[in-house]
């Protein structure tokens, strides 16, 4: 019974992703908990689980006394996260050069992977999840764990944006970026790993397409 409930859960948080990331569901649409039971013909109590766990992934916005909403990442905030980003990452690179192995290398290659196999896929969310790892992990693989927590938080903080603005050619484009980088980290090339870093994070910001078409408030057509 447990695990009915729990995949029932996970097919109604599956739902409502896909409904925000592809723009079918307006940000700050209030998400009601009854009339999204009565849509998936389930007690408010599963939907108010998958509303809890939408939340963690800061897909949509608890608000005590009020409800549910979708989450209205804030464009210019997004911009403020890249520029602190580049400040961070080129400097982040140049360390990594310097104290550069093949462990870690092999390790970075495999991480790439599996965002190739993640892109290709029609998995949004863990294509987003993986290309946004990889920044974290090159700090983790420095042993610097200050830096990876706080690139973990930077990240996602505009993971939502990226989630919801990003198109599938721009996630195989930075994942092809990440392999270039990779390449040049494992030719100790200094200049050229800061250089395509520090472009690849501009492109992703730039390819952000933030004039989509207005999704709709209505539920029951977002969800059909």
């Amino acid at each position: 019974m447990k695990n009915m409930e729990s995949s029932t859960t996970r097919s109604i948080v599956d739902a409502l992703t896909k409904a925000i990331v592809d723009h079918r569901l307006q940000p700050g649409t209030k998400l009601a908990e009854q009339k999204l039971a009565d849509h998936f013909g389930v007690s408010r109590t599963l939907v108010r689980q998958a509303l809890f766990q939408l939340s963690q992934n800061k897909l949509i916005r608890l608000e005590p006394a009020r409800g549910a909403f979708v989450a209205a990442p804030a464009v210019d905030e997004a911009k403020q996260v890249f520029a602190v980003r580049r400040m961070l990452e080129a400097e982040m690179t140049r360390e990594f050069v310097r104290t550069v192995t093949p462990a870690k290398i092999k390790a970075l290659k495999e991480h790439v992977a599996l965002e190739k196999s993640a892109v290709s896929g029609e998995d949004i969310s863990g294509r987003t999840e993986l290309l946004g790892d990889f920044h974290v992990r090159m700090a983790e693989l420095m042993g610097n764990q200050v830096l990876a927590q706080i690139l973990g938080e930077l990240i996602s903080r505009c993971a939502l944006i990226t989630l919801m603005y990003q198109s599938t050619s721009a996630a195989e484009h930075s994942n092809d970026e990440h392999a270039d980088i990779v390449k040049a980290l494992a030719a100790r090339d200094e200049e050229l790993a800061v250089r395509l870093m520090t472009e690849h994070l501009e492109h992703v910001e730039a390819n952000l397409t933030f004039d989509r078409k207005v999704p709709t408030n209505d539920i029951s057509l977002a969800l059909s």
